[in-house]
């Protein structure tokens, strides 16, 4: 089952949700801010990312309050990989959302263009 790790108040997880709801894909919500992907899940998504040129950067909800108050964009270049996952499944608020995942489909953030080839 698909996994969306989402935030209630997040207008872009909002329209992911009717995105998906619109397609009738059955997903799974999880609250983001109490239930942080787990470290597996945020390998696999890193390692999709990396496919297609991206970075653990990628994974980082950069224009949130707690990326800011934390100063993240002075202390990522400086965290190992395995420190930044750890950092991430451990503060919700921190991953970039919506952050979907299920057997085949790596997704974060929502630009329709990109999830209508997936869905």
């Amino acid at each position: 089952m698909l996994k969306v790790y989402e935030y209630a108040k997040c207008s872009t997880c909002v329209k992911a949700l009717k995105f998906l709801d619109g397609k009738k894909v059955r997903y799974e919500k999880l609250p983001i801010v109490d239930k942080a992907p787990t470290q597996k899940e945020l390998k696999e998504m890193l390692a999709a990312l990396k496919e297609k040129g991206g970075s653990i950067k990628n994974l980082f909800n950069t224009s949130g309050v707690m990326y800011k108050e934390m100063k993240m964009s002075e202390m990522l270049p400086t965290l190992s990989e395995a420190e930044a996952l750890k950092l991430l499944s451990e503060n919700g608020k921190l991953v970039k959302r919506p952050f979907v995942i299920g057997d085949d489909t790596y997704l974060v953030g929502f630009k329709e263009d990109e999830w209508k080839k997936v869905f």
